[in-house]
């Protein structure tokens, strides 16, 4: 595995992508406030067929601002697809930079000049991280927490990806990254999707950066995460190990 040298081009372009699935109480609240952060910035609202019509919120939106596209999936499909589609619009429209991030607040904008800053010093992928100095969490049950904490480290060992916070969402991507971890090859979701593109990206010789982030619980609307997801999530990083060891990523 050989490390990549750093990429220092310009930050042109940036994409937010922002699955949804009925977060009418907080998307038309938080697509301006990412939209400030940055005038390099576009956003994508994949909706998954909201039945609380937060896709005909955003398409009100986007209709008034070009800077906001929404793509309207018929049902709930998954995270992990959504920004795979995602990606592909990313790559299709030629953005430099491109974020994952939550609608619900969880993940806050007010930290997404800090990640851009880091690209723009040639990291290839910059993770807001919650279990590094200066990172922490709001709002969360103790057991919820410790799950979270001993996912990222049983993927560190067993893997060897060297990040502290595996199972973050709040993530940005150069464009060469995205180009080269296989998108047609992704399949999974939930935390083992944000494993699997970190580990990817890192076995190819990506570099990494975490920046310390306040995770804070959604105040408004559900939480989309089950016990579905984090059973994938656990069997998921043997599958990268075992892949890794047979030289297929």
């Amino acid at each position: 595995m050989k490390k990549r040298e750093k990429d220092i081009s310009p930050i042109q372009k940036i994409l937010i992508i922002m699955p949804t699935y009925n977060e009418r109480d907080n998307i038309e609240r938080i697509i301006p406030v990412v939209l400030e952060s940055d005038e390099r910035i576009d956003m994508l609202i994949v909706d998954d067929g909201s039945p609380d019509g937060t896709g005909e919120i955003v398409d009100r939106i986007a209709e008034e601002n070009p800077r906001v596209k929404v793509l309207h999936r018929e049902k709930k499909m998954g995270l992990g697809t959504a920004y795979v589609m995602g990606f592909r619009h990313s790559l299709e429209h030629d953005y430099s930079l491109t974020f994952e991030m939550d609608a619900d607040f969880s993940h806050d904008p007010s930290y997404l000049p800090e990640m851009i800053a880091a690209a723009e010093q040639g990291f290839d992928i910059i993770v807001g991280s919650r279990w590094v100095e200066g990172g922490g969490i709001e709002n969360w049950p103790r057991k919820r927490e410790k799950l979270s904490r001993w996912a990222s480290k049983y993927t560190q060992i067993v893997t060897g990806l060297p990040i502290h916070d595996c199972t973050a969402g709040f993530q940005a991507f150069r464009k060469r990254v995205l180009k080269e971890i296989e998108l047609s090859k992704i399949h999974s979701d939930g935390y083992s999707f944000q494993i699997e593109t970190k580990f990817k990206a890192w076995r190819r010789g990506f570099s990494i950066k975490e920046i310390p982030i306040i995770f804070k619980d959604r105040i408004h609307g559900e939480s989309k995460i089950s016990k579905k997801i984090v059973y994938e999530a656990f069997f998921m990083v043997w599958w990268l190990r075992l892949e890794a060891i047979f030289g297929r990523i």
